[in-house]
Parts: structure tokens; sequence; C-alpha cells
């Protein structure tokens, strides 16, 4: 039976989780320079190690209301099909060993923007996993567009 392993985090008390594949690097950052006219789930920019990075707040992505970028803020860097992208997020989690015959797609019961961003769940002990579309989580333009 195939498995993958998930980074998991939270978000407003919900479980996410990415394909450990997809993630760079997982980090707690303080210092983000705003960017006038941007896109609303676009939190800010920060230098890691030279690299400028965007912060994209997966709570405005979701439909929430934005995470206020003041002290210490999760971020899980993701590599994207171009630079790597940072998700802000409310907590980090473990990474999970998942198998693949336990997928399932989204449950019907998931609406607005957080069903575009889900490509399917996992049972996780009591709490359902819900599994990102990475690229559709960093694509802020798909809400002002």
């Amino acid at each position: 039976m195939a498995s993958r392993q998930f980074a998991t985090f939270e978000v407003a008390e919900q479980l996410f989780g990415v394909e450990v594949h997809t993630v760079q690097e997982v980090l707690s950052y303080n210092e983000y320079t705003p960017v006038p006219l941007a896109p609303p789930a676009i939190g800010g920019l920060f230098n890691l190690r030279g690299q400028v990075i965007a912060a994209v707040d997966l709570r405005v992505q979701l439909g929430l209301a934005r995470k206020a970028l003041e002290g210490p803020v999760m971020n899980v860097i993701l590599r994207g099909d171009g630079e790597p992208v940072s998700l802000v997020v409310d907590r980090i989690g473990e990474v999970v060993d998942l198998d693949d015959d336990t997928f399932e797609p989204p449950p019907d019961t998931l609406s607005g923007p957080t069903r575009d961003l889900v490509v399917g769940t996992f049972k996780l002990d009591g709490r359902l996993m819900l599994a990102l579309d990475v690229n559709a989580a960093v694509d802020t333009y798909r809400a002002t567009t």
C-alpha cells in the first residue's frame, strides 16, 4: 500500500496538510515589509537569507479575517512552480505518513473558498486533515479576478 508524507499545520482550528516534497522549510518570522497595491492575501515580504519571499496569508485565501503580522508568525515556505512562497499559518503541526487508500475527495459540506483550495481529506485520530492544493493556495489572483 502506497503512502505519502504530509506536513501539517492549523488555520482557524482546522488541520491542513501539504505533501512534504512541496515544503522548503518551516520557520517563525517577525519582520514583514508591506506591499502597497498587492492582492489582499499578500501579508508582506521578508528576506530569507538574501531571497525575497512573499508571505501569503492562508486565512485570507480561506475567506477569513487577515492574521496580524505582529511578533513571531509561523510560515510554511513552499516550493512553487517558480520562486518559493510562504503560507502564513496559525500553528505548525507534525509530519505524518498517510496511506493513499485513506484519501477521500473533499466532502460535499465543504464550501466557499476552502473548497477551491482542498484536493481531498484524510481522517487522523478523530480529526479531518484537509489536503491543500499548493498552487491554488498561493495563487493570490484567483479570488480577485
